[in-house]
């Protein structure tokens, strides 16, 4: 794929799953070895934005922190939701995550996917580097997560992706069976929708779709393509109902006490600097895809997502911000304005 050679060169960090460390740092015994994992396939701007962060995170400590990376989160059984479970018991040092499944333990990261609330990316990143972050940052602390700060990787909006039906309107929605990740946003959102949402690790969806388990999945335009999910489906219905990112986490204990200072600092210094160019090249990407895809055979739509509002309009605002709670949902509010 063309476009993913252009994003190494524009990361300037290669693609392995471990760091390149330099010959002095070779020489030093690390202090702490630790393990990256991350659910997309190596072939992703993700994959190589985390090889880059630690990559110069082994160089600057002069090889004291050796951080190996791990696609498709090793292969594990159980895959995010296990993932998670190793981060936060201490058996996993890193990983990365979209809010809606870190819901599990923290349910109000759940606000990073709320339907319908962004016009445009940076609104979630402002949130994020401020006050709204501040307070997950908290709130994932007490579930053993650290929420490293400028840690927030993008993905991109969520459209959706169908075997065989079109969906240009909320009503065609009714009945399709609808792949979504493992949180209870998801869930509700589609079946409010009219739609059968299935739970699958993503590591399943592209048989998935293959076998016709499911109709359709809902994903950034990105995941279509390192995913290679155009050869499973056929249309794809820009509806942008929510925004999805990769939350950087580390276990608490192992980042906060385990870690001295100075390596923290560098450990946060770089990933600031690998996320910024993560996000760009992706947005970048996901724009170039509508051409990309639609050259692979794939045909858009642009659906009335007026219709698709005006079945959220009753009860699913009000239930979810129960859910994420009301300091959260009025910290984003000041930056988005009235949700729901």
């Amino acid at each position: 794929m063309p476009h993913l050679k252009l994003t190494r060169r524009s990361l300037l960090w290669a693609a392995s799953a471990t760091p390149l460390i330099s010959p002095m740092a070779r020489a030093v015994t690390p202090l702490w070895t630790a393990r990256q994992f991350h659910n997309q396939p190596e072939a992703s701007p993700l994959h190589e934005a985390l090889v880059g962060i630690w990559e110069r995170v082994a160089r600057e400590t002069n090889g004291k922190l050796v951080v190996t990376v791990h696609p498709r989160n090793n292969g594990i059984a159980g895959s995010d939701p296990a993932a998670l479970t190793m981060l936060r018991n201490g058996e996993l040092e890193f990983y990365t995550l979209m809010g809606g499944i870190l819901s599990n333990a923290v349910p109000s990261m759940d606000i990073q996917g709320l339907p319908f609330a962004f016009k445009h990316p940076e609104q979630i990143f402002e949130a994020m580097d401020g006050k709204l972050g501040l307070h997950l940052r908290s709130e994932c602390k007490a579930k053993a997560v650290y929420l490293l700060p400028g840690g927030l990787f993008e993905n991109g909006f969520r459209d959706l992706n169908t075997v065989e039906r079109r969906v240009r309107a909320a009503d065609d929605m009714a009945g399709l069976r609808v792949r979504v990740p493992d949180g209870n946003l998801f869930r509700d959102l589609f079946s409010t929708l009219g739609a059968e949402p299935v739970t699958l690790n993503i590591d399943k969806l592209y048989d998935a779709l293959k076998n016709r388990e499911v109709d359709a999945q809902e994903n950034p335009l990105v995941v279509c393509e390192t995913n290679r999910l155009y050869e499973v489906t056929k249309f794809i219905s820009t509806t942008h109902h929510s925004w999805s990112g990769f939350n950087l986490l580390a276990n608490d204990a192992f980042f906060s006490k385990e870690l001295t200072d100075d390596v923290r600092k560098v450990v946060e210094r770089n990933v600031k600097l690998g996320v910024a160019a993560q996000r760009r090249v992706t947005m970048a990407l996901n724009q170039s895809l509508l051409t990309t895809l639609t050259d692979r055979g794939m045909t858009f739509d642009q659906p009335d997502v007026a219709t698709f509002k005006a079945k959220l309009a009753g009860g699913f605002y009000p239930r979810w911000k129960a859910q994420i709670g009301a300091k959260a949902w009025s910290l984003l509010e000041a930056k988005v304005g009235k949700i729901g």
